[in-house]
């Protein structure tokens, strides 16, 4: 008897600690109750070691209080960043004043005017672009992937890279240890020989055991030499390019940017080589005079569990919530905030055109069952899904009207909004928006649309599925 009475207590007690820590994340409280409830004990432990919040980490908190902001990072930005005048931008952002005061007052995430972009369309445009953009390097080349793999592809990036370090470029690569996990130790090692500093950002193992392994960064960045960069949904491997037999033809976005947004990105960089390597770098040439003479208005948006901002949520939010004619949003994964989930049922039901682009081949069934829990009822409200029919969709782009388009590395999913360090392009221009807008109707083309009253009845069994998917999703 008194066992049982121990065990009981002991079960409050989890279920307490679990509510202490977690209230601000209803869905994540749910989730975590779930397994704790199937799971008593196991579920407790997996909760010691993936969901401890992570700016609670005594290494995060020193590490955040000595990062301070490079003055000349500050400088270039603030000049960059005037208010509009003779030769700068009048975009229709201008003209939504709740929106652009939050867009403006994301911390760190300062609107810049001077800029060039190019939408590059799947990952053989995006490979070509940046391997000549590498060949080019005259002073270094800072290299970010979340997953990067040690196959053909990899291997052509490899090459150039140690090539350019040889011939004096100085590199500076960051891979995540857990969707990097698959690197071999020889490729990496190989990489450091030939005098390139490399870096895994959290390794697996060491952040199980710092109670981290459920943060990861999902970034993907190239910069060269201060004045070119890139960034979007592509890593490096052959899936990207058609060579998972199961995914085939792989869609996807990235961008190539040259201007003012260059100083965003590589501060973002510089962040995180301070995090992986304790390096500050504050040179002047990480942040380089340019002549780039475009005008088109960027904003680079970075969140993680490290920011007291969930930032690109906010931005998501508040575009659909302005969003008058049409919201168009490619995602591989849609496992929304209630937030999100309420804008675009909101929007549709006003009447505004909201269209949503989901893969109909699925790298990860959990994720599918728990993103189709939600169509239902988004379907009910008028939004309107279609299947991509071609291949894997990987894109991630959300379009608003003629206002803004956003290209980057988050999902929409919760993942991304909470625990993934990720970085999006929130882009002004008419002209990139609309080419943004064309390969979106081209995406349509392929793809099929999900009719409300077939997908009504699908069986008992897949609902079933969805709803358990769907309690776990915070936790993917």
């Amino acid at each position: 008897m008194v066992w049982l009475v121990v065990a009981l207590l002991l079960f409050i007690f989890q279920i307490i600690t679990i509510l202490l820590h977690e209230f601000r994340y209803p869905s994540k409280t749910v989730a975590w109750l779930v397994i704790l409830f199937i799971f008593p004990v196991i579920g407790f432990i997996m909760y010691y070691f993936l969901a401890k919040e992570y700016t609670q980490h005594k290494k995060v908190r020193r590490k955040r209080l000595r990062s301070t902001p490079n003055p000349l990072y500050e400088g270039r930005i603030y000049s960059a960043a005037q208010p509009d005048g003779e030769g700068k931008p009048q975009d229709p952002i201008c003209n939504e004043p709740r929106l652009f005061a939050l867009l403006n007052n994301i911390p760190s995430s300062s609107f810049t005017l001077q800029n060039e972009v190019t939408v590059l369309t799947n990952a053989d445009k995006a490979y070509e672009a940046i391997l000549e953009a590498l060949e080019k390097a005259k002073s270094y080349i800072h290299f970010e992937f979340y997953t990067f793999r040690d196959d053909k592809i990899g291997r052509a990036f490899y090459d150039v890279l140690v090539r350019k370090a040889a011939e004096g470029v100085k590199i500076r690569c960051i891979f995540d240890g857990v969707g990097s996990y698959k690197l071999s130790n020889s490729y990496i090692e190989g990489l450091r020989q030939a005098g390139l500093e490399t870096y895994i950002f959290l390794p697996p193992l060491i952040a199980f055991f710092d109670k981290r392994m459920n943060y990861r960064n999902h970034r993907k960045v190239v910069l060269v030499d201060g004045v070119i960069g890139f960034l979007g949904g592509i890593n490096v491997g052959e899936e990207y390019v058609g060579g998972n037999p199961k995914l085939g033809f792989w869609r996807d976005t990235h961008l190539q940017l040259e201007g003012d947004a260059v100083y965003s990105l590589q501060y973002t960089f510089l962040t995180d080589w301070f995090f992986v390597s304790g390096q500050r770098l504050t040179e002047p040439e990480m942040f380089p005079e340019h002549h780039n003479t475009g005008n088109k208005r960027v904003q680079i948006i970075s969140s993680g569990p490290d920011a007291n901002w969930d930032a690109i949520l906010e931005m998501y939010f508040g575009a659909i919530t302005t969003a008058v004619k049409r919201i168009y949003i490619t995602t591989p994964y849609f496992v929304p905030d209630p937030s999100i989930s309420m804008g675009l049922k909101t929007a549709a039901v006003s009447g505004v055109d909201v269209r949503i682009i989901y893969p109909s081949k699925t790298d990860s069934k959990v994720v599918n069952y728990a993103s189709k829990s939600y169509f239902e009822e988004l379907m009910q409200a008028g939004v309107r899904f279609y299947t991509y029919q071609k291949g894997f969709m990987h894109a991630k782009v959300l379009i608003i009207d003629e206002i803004l388009a956003s290209v980057g590395t988050a999902n929409m999913d919760m993942r991304s909004f909470f625990s993934n360090f990720e970085l999006n392009a929130v882009l002004f221009d008419k002209a990139t928006i609309a080419r943004l807008e064309a390969d979106f109707l081209q995406d349509l083309k392929e793809s099929k649309e999900l009719k409300l009253e077939t997908f009504e009845q699908r069986s008992k069994l897949q609902k079933g599925k969805e709803i358990v998917a769907r309690l776990l999703s915070p936790l993917f």
